[in-house]
């Protein structure tokens, strides 16, 4: 298939939902990173420096299943996430600095788009004409 690479914007939601609230002045913090999109991965996967800039606090442990056997990683707190002129909300998982930044299966369907493998690119599901839809069945 090849690799497919995508540019991210990340909010911290916190951040997001204090200044909604009119409970801080400040800009939430944003980042603006590369990530692999690996179909083989389940969810939104963040290096630890990407994790820090976002200031994003750790919740929970969740265990995964990596190439090299399983791991117990860090659970953060969500982050709004931005590609392609779509959004939506997804906890982080960490993984280490060595590793890349990886956009999963779930926030792939959620934000409704497909691996076009021959162009090597993310492509809006063609399936719904381009527009982002979910599915209730």
């Amino acid at each position: 298939m090849g690799k497919v690479i995508v540019h991210l914007k990340l909010t911290n939601y916190s951040d997001l939902i204090l200044r909604r609230l009119k409970l801080a002045k400040g800009k939430p913090r944003t980042v603006e990173v590369e990530a692999l999109v690996d179909t083989g991965a389940t969810r939104l996967y963040l290096k630890p420096s990407v994790i820090k800039k976002l200031g994003l606090v750790r919740t929970d442990t969740v265990r995964s299943q990596t190439t090299n056997g399983d791991a117990i990683r860090y659970k953060y707190e969500p982050v709004e996430l931005e590609l392609m002129d779509r959004r939506e909300t997804f906890d982080v998982i960490e993984v280490p600095e060595n590793v890349p930044n990886l956009l999963g299966q779930v926030p792939l369907e959620v934000l409704d788009f497909v691996v076009d493998a021959k162009g090597q690119r993310l492509i809006p599901n063609p399936d719904h004409g381009g527009e982002q839809m979910t599915e209730e069945y």
